[in-house]
């Protein structure tokens, strides 16, 4: 009976999904004179949406500490065709600034189409170190503030019938060795915003979140700490990046990317769970992060 059960939640899921995204295709006009939000776009996976929203012909409004990439960045986004770019430098565990990067947006735009949640706090990878603190610290930044810059923006997204856009991680989904402070915050953001995406439905609010649980992506930052440590090839950021505003715009309730690599072991979690620890693990080599650290 159990069997039966999980078999016929597994083949309702497959029905919704495909009665919910079919027919939906996406189009580069549908970002023409959007306005939006990218953080954590001074590299990586943020820098390669905001050049992907720029030859859309957006509006575009980047942040990230680093003030000297994002001035570059923000030269190629107009060099690309955007509408109008914008950079803010400041950091995230800072919730005064989160707020003051919406209120720029509401300042420069007159009001906010897409808000794309995509930067990271520095945390190591290895085993747990017990440091409590340095998880309430990442929590701040992986976390809090997204949420801050959730309500923020709420009124104008509202006002648009806008998009909410979260990066979040496979190990926001399945918790996996040696991540335990990034995993914890990945959690956290499910939590969160699928909880809140029930209440928009529950109250008619016509403003999407899309979570976007991507798995190891090429970014200097990701190859540089975990490159001959986890044994599957790192995918492209650029194409990670396209399928993001994708998913955002289409208003999907989850993107996975790459999808064989996220969504089938989350089949497995379910369905076998032991089995996809034992996958998991496989796939770690610990020899060589033993390497790393001599």
């Amino acid at each position: 009976m159990a069997f039966l059960n999980k078999a016929l939640i597994f083949l309702i899921g497959i029905l919704l999904a495909v009665y919910f995204y079919s027919g939906k295709e996406f189009k580069p006009e549908m970002l023409k004179g959007k306005r939006v939000i990218v953080t954590g776009a001074s590299s990586g996976i943020g820098e390669q949406m905001a050049y992907h929203l720029a030859k859309m012909g957006s509006h575009v409004l980047i942040t990230a500490r680093t003030e000297e990439k994002l001035k570059k960045v923000i030269e190629k986004c107009t060099k690309l065709g955007a509408a109008s770019a914008y950079y803010i430098p400041g950091s995230m565990d800072n919730m005064t600034f989160a707020k003051h990067v919406v209120h720029e947006a509401e300042r420069l735009f007159g009001g906010l189409d897409m808000l794309i949640l995509n930067h990271i706090g520095y945390t190591y990878f290895n085993f747990f170190d017990g440091d409590v603190d340095h998880v309430r610290k990442l929590l701040e930044i992986n976390f809090l503030s997204y949420a801050t810059m959730t309500v923020e923006a709420l009124p104008m997204l509202k006002a648009s019938g806008g998009n909410i856009v979260v990066v979040s991680s496979f190990a926001g989904k399945i918790g996996l060795p040696l991540t335990v402070p990034y995993s914890t915050s990945k959690f956290a953001l499910d939590g969160f915003f699928s909880a809140l995406r029930m209440e928009f439905y529950q109250q008619k609010v016509n403003v999407s979140i899309t979570l976007c649980v991507i798995s190891y992506i090429d970014t200097d930052s990701a190859i540089n700490t975990v490159s001959g440590v986890i044994q599957q090839p790192a995918a492209p950021k650029e194409e990670c990046a396209l399928e993001i505003i994708k998913g955002g715009a289409l208003r999907q309730r989850e993107v996975y990317y790459q999808y064989i690599a996220t969504k089938i072991p989350m089949l497995l979690r379910d369905w076998a769970p032991e089995f996809l620890e034992y996958l998991v693990l496989k796939n770690y080599n610990i020899e060589a992060l033993n390497s790393k650290q001599a």
